[in-house]
């Protein structure tokens, strides 16, 4: 059996579905995270930067959400902000215990340096 893997006229982007999980879910981690790497993928920057806040703002122990928001801030030249979210990341992650993403964070801080 063959699919038709084609989007018909009326078929949302993968933006557009997670901004309505975020519209009906705004504390929903996974959608928030998730929306904000698409904006960072397909280049809305500041989308990106707003959602990040958000997630980070509404799940402080979200751990993937300081990785990869430091790292987008860096690649904007936002050097000292992501210095400042990688650093507060790394001690989150921490106090989880989640020792991979405190080493991921640190090797992105220093890379920063």
């Amino acid at each position: 059996m063959a699919f038709n893997f084609c989007m018909s006229p009326n078929a949302k982007s993968r933006r557009e579905v997670l901004e309505l999980f975020v519209a009906a879910k705004p504390s929903d981690a996974f959608a928030r995270y998730g929306l904000a790497l698409e904006c960072a993928n397909t280049g809305d920057d500041e989308a990106a930067v707003g959602h990040f806040r958000a997630l980070l703002e509404a799940n402080a122990e979200y751990v993937a959400g300081y990785f990869q928001f430091g790292q987008l801030l860096g690649r904007l030249g936002r050097l000292d902000e992501a210095r400042r979210l990688l650093s507060d990341g790394i001690t989150v992650a921490q106090r989880i215990g989640d020792l991979h993403a405190r080493d991921e964070m640190q090797a992105a801080l220093s890379s920063l340096q």
